[in-house]
């Protein structure tokens, strides 16, 4: 049996995902992430739609949004820019980390069961525009594709730990996939380890954000042999470190033979999207500068199709 993709549109087969971006921001409501920081809202249709017609000019073809569900997600916006373009777009069910809700947001007190209902509600009958304010309550059409999962520097301990079990169990009821956000790639084994405890296979896990500081590269080749997916999102990302640095991290992991578990992305912000006023960079940054940079340095045709095409479409196939 053929497994397939769960696009904001429906069902694709893994040879109909094409380039793909597996961690990006194409909408964000005005609300609390924008309190914590600035760049984090992206709700102006017109400015993204025309960053997406920009990257699809360059072969991109498919977009995870990494919103969660009451979270700034906006979910009509992305059902809408995808009929308009034809971009491949694939909704994120789960939480992110604490300090992006209100204090009084239901994340913090709803039971792990409540939660495990909700996101497999949304993995399999209906997608939620709301929740940021009281428990989602209006739906669109479409389903999520994938569990995002968030962690700071607290691990999965405390409040975090109902949160993991709820994804856990939602993955384990859908076959859906996790991608987990890693605060500068700290407790990435403490995440991997929880979600095995919970009978999860390293190969439905999509860790982020390990690439976030240089001197994590030893820990991060450890975190490849575990087998999960390593989601390196920090390119053009220059507060934290050079294209150059993110290269050499990339050559590494080739040389330890991860090629079959690399995923590229961008993680952008209103900061790094050209049409809000990003400077030169843009959704098609990865593909215009830092591909390139990737083939001058030695790294084949055949390894850039499979980090860039071929391991995106293992990672997120059900």
């Amino acid at each position: 049996m053929q497994m397939t993709i769960t696009t904001i549109t429906g069902e694709k087969g893994r040879n109909e995902l094409g380039i793909t971006h597996p961690h990006e921001h194409l909408f964000l409501k005005k609300g609390v992430p924008m309190q914590v920081d600035a760049s984090l809202v992206i709700d102006d249709y017109e400015k993204t739609k025309n960053e997406v017609l920009l990257a699809m000019a360059h072969g991109v073809q498919t977009i995870v949004d990494a919103q969660p569900v009451g979270a700034g997600r906006n979910v009509a916006l992305l059902k809408k820019v995808s009929e308009e373009s034809g971009l491949n777009i694939i909704a994120c069910t789960g939480f992110h980390k604490l300090v992006f809700y209100k204090n009084n947001h239901w994340i913090h007190s709803t039971s792990s069961e409540e939660l495990t209902e909700l996101f497999v509600d949304e993995l399999t009958n209906r997608l939620y525009q709301d929740g940021e304010d009281n428990w989602p309550s209006t739906s669109i059409d479409g389903k999520a594709g994938l569990i995002k999962t968030a962690a700071d520097m607290q691990g999965v301990a405390g409040r975090y730990f109902s949160l993991f079990k709820a994804a856990a169990t939602a993955s384990k009821l859908t076959n859906a996939a996790i991608m987990s956000h890693t605060e500068l790639g700290y407790h990435a084994l403490e995440q991997i380890a929880f979600y095995e405890k919970h009978d999860l296979a390293p190969e439905k896990l999509i860790i982020c954000h390990l690439d976030r500081k240089t001197e994590n590269l030893e820990y991060m080749l450890h975190v490849a042999e575990s087998g999960v997916y390593i989601e390196l999102d920090t390119i053009g990302r220059f507060r934290y470190h050079s294209d150059e640095d993110e290269v050499y991290m990339i050559l590494k992991l080739l040389e330890k033979g991860h090629e079959d578990r690399i995923l590229l992305s961008l993680d952008t912000t209103n900061k790094r999207m050209r049409h809000y006023d990003g400077g030169h960079l843009g959704l098609d940054y990865l593909q215009t500068t830092f591909l390139p940079m990737l083939k001058k340095a030695g790294v084949s045709d055949s390894m850039i199709r499979k980090m860039t095409i071929d391991n995106a479409a293992r990672a997120l196939a059900k």
